[in-house]
């Protein structure tokens, strides 16, 4: 590897950017692909960089070969993308279920509430906690295209300024729960606080796939479910 494909690489890495290192098997030759940028030692033709970043949002590495090509045409992407973010709003019962199940499907989980008594190491043995009010802390966690958010706690206190950080931000999936009629009101005050219809859209509400979920692990359950069907693209509704 050149050491300008490493460097490019490494600070891609170091911003938490999503990239592949694109290898053309018969030349040696390397090329960065990030979101926006390409850099390397050779070019890629347009539906070869469309297939490229598809693999980038889907974290899946890879030969990339085509069978019309009689030169033997092949090329290994191998993405190097930062780990998944969850970031969950209110220290209750469905984030302490929730928060183990993001970790065990790879999600790098933070929980937030300004409430000590709630969002406790004995409650959340192991997972990050952030004390700050949510806002506060969506500022200084800097919700990107591999966040998602999910706010839990019911009090509009809470769970709206922190929806309008996450709606402001790149964030894939932004989750409120609450019933459709909570959710309606909700909606009514994010446009009263200037957020525009496009945005208060992107809202996943009553959050979660609908699966008859009850307890606060079957809600979790149709929460993850949910966030990796944003995730993934899948063609069905989420």
């Amino acid at each position: 590897m050149k050491r300008e494909i490493l460097d490019r690489l490494l600070a891609a890495k170091a911003a938490a950017l999503p990239a592949a290192l694109v290898t053309d098997l018969n030349s040696g030759l390397q090329t960065i692909v990030c979101e926006d940028t390409v850099h390397g030692s050779f070019g890629l033709e347009p539906d070869l960089l469309d297939e490229v970043r598809r693999r980038i949002r889907q974290d899946r590495s890879g030969l990339l070969t085509d069978p019309q090509d009689e030169d033997g045409f092949r090329l290994f992407v191998h993405v190097h993308n930062p780990a998944m973010r969850l970031l969950i709003v209110g220290a209750v019962h469905i984030a302490q279920a929730l928060a183990p199940l993001a970790a065990l499907t790879g999600y790098d989980v933070t929980v937030v509430d300004p409430r000590g008594a709630f969002a406790t190491e004995a409650r959340f043995p192991g997972v990050k906690l952030n004390g700050l009010w949510p806002d506060e802390a969506l500022a200084e966690l800097k919700p990107d295209v591999r966040t998602a958010v999910v706010t839990l706690t019911h009090d509009p206190k809470l769970d709206d300024p922190a929806l309008i950080s996450a709606l402001r931000s790149p964030a894939f999936y932004v989750g409120a729960l609450g019933s459709k009629r909570t959710h309606a009101l909700r909606l009514d005050r994010l446009r009263d606080e200037g957020l525009s219809e496009p945005e208060v859209k992107r809202i996943r509400g009553p959050v979660g796939l609908s699966i008859g979920a009850v307890t606060p692990a079957e809600i979790a359950l149709s929460i993850m479910g949910q966030i990796t069907c944003v995730r993934r693209g899948e063609n069905h509704p989420c």
